[in-house]
């Protein structure tokens, strides 16, 4: 499984984390651009893995584990370093923290269907928040160094970047606690399932 191109891109993306963090404590133009061209490559990565494993039918476990696990170390390690750099613009280190423990919650919601033999399937939305938040990542990146850098110094990338990352928090929020109630239903029909079975024991 490991040799399969789609878990090999799911690899290479997590593999780029270290590579991105210390392009970002350079803080030199160039290495704002090439943060950039990096993460768009490893975003393009995330779209790829899931598309192949699907037409060439090399859907694995590993990969069904991985993928997931890959998008919240990107996002996670890249908004933590941001936040330590100070390139998180208007404010957006809240945004970054709401989304930060939505990730978490979410995580140990599928931790919890997975001990109910249950799933918690994406959603549309949470597609549309995965997809805001790469763009805005992406533009925190660059910054308003890689726009001088290209000759638009007039462009407020980062300014940009931050308030599409608050714009986000808006489907964080909501498939979050699409999430939190579809857990919950589910606790609430275990426990009624575990009262009814005790009840029945003799």
């Amino acid at each position: 499984m490991l040799t399969d191109l789609p878990n090999v891109l799911t690899l290479l993306r997590i593999a780029s984390i270290p590579i991105l963090v210390a392009l970002v404590a350079v803080q030199a133009p160039w290495a704002d651009a090439m943060a950039c061209v990096i993460y768009v490559a490893a975003c393009i990565t995330d779209y790829l893995d899931g598309m192949l494993a699907r037409r060439w039918k090399q859907n694995s476990d590993l990969g069904r584990m991985m993928d997931p696990i890959a998008d919240k170390l990107l996002v996670g390690a890249l908004l933590l370093t941001l936040a330590g750099y100070s390139k998180l613009t208007l404010g957006s280190l809240f945004a970054a923290i709401i989304i930060m423990l939505r990730e978490i919650l979410v995580s140990g919601l599928r931790e919890y269907m997975a001990t109910q033999r249950a799933t918690l399937p994406s959603t549309r939305l949470a597609k549309w928040k995965t997809g805001i938040q790469m763009v805005a990542i992406g533009m925190l990146l660059a910054g308003d160094s890689t726009a001088a850098l290209i000759d638009m110094p007039w462009l407020p990338v980062g300014r940009l970047g931050g308030a599409l990352l608050w714009f986000s928090v808006i489907p964080t929020v909501v498939s979050g606690w699409g999430y939190l109630l579809a857990g919950v239903t589910r606790m609430t029909q275990a426990a009624k399932s575990a009262r009814l079975a005790s009840k029945a024991a003799p």
